[in-house]
């Protein structure tokens, strides 16, 4: 099997908030989908190392928004590259308001939240996947929802391009640039550039 099969699956991109004994956290997932109406149900995975995991299958209230093209890198860093274990994922943001379920939203980057109960849990081996149901939503704006294909090649930054090597044949000196000067010489062994090849 070709595993790059896999990343043909669309996905979005969610902030899932959750709260217990007077701790928020939150963190980025992918996986929330809609299984159901009448009533809403939602579907949802987190990952069995993330802190909010455990705290969702103890207090089983969560909120999700949805993250907007709009979002920065920064939003992604807070939630999703540091652990609510070691840090407060909420201090200094300003972009969050209350719901009626007392948990966090994002009040900026999204274009909507939904606030959901936990139903039942089912372990998937690395994951948990939650049922909930849908108790509160709303419409927040009319941004376009950011999927995980669009954060790739937008907000993620890009590498910084690798810079060209040209090693000494001589001594195993190490000159980097993109281009080798034609009056170069070795700093080392002091021979000129055509003893020099590319890395």
């Amino acid at each position: 099997m070709d595993p790059k099969a896999l990343f043909q699956i669309t996905y979005g991109l969610y902030v899932l908030t959750t709260r217990q004994q007077g701790k928020d956290n939150g963190l980025i997932i992918n996986t929330v989908m809609q299984i159901a109406e009448q009533p809403n149900r939602l579907a949802v995975t987190i990952s069995k190392r993330n802190h909010s995991c455990q705290m969702l299958r103890e207090t089983g209230v969560f909120n999700v928004s949805t993250i907007t093209t709009e979002a920065d890198f920064a939003l992604f860093q807070r939630f999703g590259m540091q652990s609510g274990r070691d840090a407060d994922k909420f201090d200094g943001f300003d972009g969050i308001a209350r719901t009626e379920n007392g948990l966090y939203r994002l009040d900026t980057m999204t274009n909507a939240y939904l606030s959901g109960k936990v139903l039942s849990e089912m372990d998937l081996g690395t994951h948990y996947l939650f049922i909930a149901e849908v108790t509160d939503g709303q419409v927040l704006s009319g941004d376009a929802p950011c999927t995980y294909s669009y954060y790739q090649s937008h907000i993620k930054p890009k590498p910084a391009p690798k810079k060209k090597s040209w090693v000494c044949e001589i001594c195993g000196y190490v000159h980097e640039g993109d281009e080798l000067p034609e009056d170069f010489v070795c700093p080392v062994c002091k021979h000129g550039r055509e003893v020099f090849v590319e890395a």
